[in-house]
C-alpha cells in the first residue's frame, strides 16, 4: 500500500491536473465564440458562390472549352483526398474522427482499384495517417505558425491543389473537414471540390434566365479557381469551430473526473491515516497495560 507522503503528492498532482484542464477550458471557451462567428458568417457567401456557380455551370459544361475543374479529367482512376484536422491535441475525438472517415474513404476508393494520394492540412492528421498511408501522402500544410486563420491561407493551399491537378496528378478531389454544429457536436463531412458537382435542377428552366458577359465560359475559368479557395478556406474556419468545440467538451470533462479522482483518492488518504492512528494509539495502550 502507499504510503501517506506518496497519497498527498499524488492528491497534489491530480489539484494541478484539475487546474490546467479547467485552464484550457476556459481558454477554449473564450476563443470559440470568435471561432464559431467565423465559421457561420463564411457559410451564406459560400452556399451563394456554389448557388452562382450551378447556374451557370449547366450551360458551360455544354460548351467544347469547359474549365477542367467542372467536366473534370474524363477519367475517375486517381483520387486525391484533402484532410483537414487541427495542430493540437487534448480536444476529444476530435481529429480521430477525421482521420477514420479519411480512412474509410480510401479504403473503400482502394478495393475498387482507384489510386489514392493524400494532400494533409494540420500536424494531427498527418501523424495518424503517415503510419498506414506513408507512401500516398504527397503534401503536408503546417499552421501552427499561424495566430489567426485568413484567406490567404486558403488560397496557398488550393494554388498547390490547382498546379497538382494541372500537372495531370489526380482526377478527383475530395475534401475531408469537419463540420460544426454545436460544442457536443461536430460531423466529419466530405465534399467533392474537383470536379465541381453540379446541383440538380441548375440550369434547366427552374430558374430565371440570364445572358452572361463575357461568356460562360470565361466566367467559370475565374470563378472556380476562387470557389476552391473559398471552400477550402470555409473548412478551415469548421475546423477551428469544431476543434474548440471538442476541446472545451473534452477539457471540461476531464476537470470533472479530476475531481471525483480528488475526492476518492482524499477518501483512500483520510482512512489510512485513521488505521495508521489507531493502530499506534493500539501500540501505546499495550506498552503502557505491559508496564
Amino acid at each position: 500500500m502507499a504510503s501517506l507522503k506518496d497519497m498527498r503528492v499524488r492528491i497534489a498532482s491530480t489539484k494541478a491536473t484539475q487546474k490546467i484542464t479547467k485552464a484550457m477550458q476556459m481558454v477554449a471557451a473564450s476563443k470559440l465564440r470568435r471561432a464559431q462567428v467565423a465559421a457561420e458568417a463564411a457559410r451564406p457567401y459560400a452556399t451563394k458562390m456554389d448557388a452562382v456557380i450551378s447556374n451557370i455551370a449547366a450551360a458551360a459544361a455544354r460548351s467544347p472549352g469547359a474549365p477542367r475543374l467542372l467536366v473534370g479529367t474524363g477519367r475517375d482512376q486517381v483520387h486525391l483526398l484533402l484532410v483537414c484536422t487541427g495542430e493540437r491535441g487534448l480536444c476529444g475525438a476530435f481529429n480521430s474522427a477525421i482521420v477514420r472517415l479519411a480512412r474509410e474513404r480510401a479504403q473503400a476508393l482502394m478495393a475498387q482499384g482507384k489510386e489514392v494520394k493524400i494532400f494533409c492540412v494540420g500536424r494531427k492528421g498527418y501523424e495518424q495517417l503517415r503510419r498506414t498511408y506513408e507512401k500516398q501522402i504527397i503534401e503536408h500544410v503546417d499552421l501552427r505558425g499561424v495566430r489567426q486563420l485568413g484567406f490567404l491561407n486558403a488560397e496557398e493551399i488550393s494554388k498547390k491543389v490547382l498546379a497538382r491537378f494541372d500537372a495531370g496528378e489526380f482526377d478527383v478531389c475530395t475534401l475531408i473537414y469537419s463540420t460544426f454544429k454545436s460544442v457536443i457536436a461536430q460531423i466529419p463531412t466530405t465534399q467533392q471540390i474537383i470536379p465541381l458537382i453540379v446541383e440538380e435542377g441548375a440550369g434547366d428552366g427552374s430558374t430565371a434566365a440570364y445572358e452572361y458577359e463575357p461568356e460562360e465560359d470565361e466566367i467559370m475559368t475565374r470563378l472556380l479557381p476562387r470557389n476552391l479557395a473559398i471552400q477550402i478556406f470555409r473548412a478551415l474556419l469548421e475546423n477551428n469551430a469544431s476543434f474548440y468545440g471538442s476541446q472545451m467538451s473534452a477539457m471540461d470533462n476531464a476537470t470533472r473526473n479530476a475531481g471525483d479522482m480528488i475526492r476518492k483518492q482524499t477518501l483512500v488518504y483520510n482512512r489510512t491515516r485513521q488505521a495508521q492512528i489507531t493502530k499506534e494509539l493500539i501500540e501505546i495502550i499495550s506498552g503502557a497495560e505491559a508496564i
